[in-house]
């Protein structure tokens, strides 16, 4: 298991660096060569006590893992980032199979169209993210999808090479959105 170790806002300490590298360690009997990145952030606010944050990616030769715990102390944040985790590794293994096969089955959806900005209003972007779009079916980026725990996500499409977006529906089913 390749492990890395950020912290943002304090030095990480070597007890807290081991202490998160061995309960980490639990999700590698289950995951095959696993990569782990561990952001650890202590963040101030003066109306409250500080709020200890442990961010996870998780990349393996499946889905990419990601998850987010903020407590009063940063073991029991830790503890709680490894325990959820292990419920999206045992998600992944256990209703992978299923829920590519009823995706599979799936009627294509019809567009639906987003709310148009108030006149006026300038939108701001407020975020940016970057990440690797690999190459992948659309039934496998609905799983994906499933594991981030987000309403979106965007994916390479193996077949057309063309960058694709599957999207959780309000049904509960799942769009695709594919340029023309």
């Amino acid at each position: 298991m390749q492990f890395q170790v950020k912290g943002r806002n304090h030095e990480v300490s070597e007890a807290i660096r081991s202490y998160a590298e061995a309960k980490l360690a639990k999700l590698e009997r289950q995951l095959t060569d696993p990569r782990v990145e561990l952001e650890l952030t202590v963040e101030r606010n003066p109306s409250i006590a500080e709020n200890h944050v442990a961010e996870a990616t998780i990349w393996t030769k499946g889905p990419v893992l990601r998850a987010r715990e903020a407590s009063s102390d940063m073991r029991a944040s830790i503890d709680q980032l490894v325990d959820k985790l292990e419920r999206q590794v045992n998600r992944y293994r256990t209703q992978g199979r299923s829920r590519r096969r009823r995706a599979a089955r799936a009627d294509a959806p019809s567009l639906e169209t987003a709310p148009v900005a108030a006149e006026g209003s300038v939108p701001v972007i407020v975020k940016t993210k970057q990440f690797a779009v690999k190459p992948m079916s659309p039934e496998e980026a609905v799983l994906q999808l499933e594991l981030v725990g987000h309403d979106f996500f965007v994916f390479r499409n193996a077949d057309s090479n063309e960058v694709n977006v599957v999207y959780r529906r309000r049904d509960g089913n799942y769009g695709l959105i594919e340029p023309q």
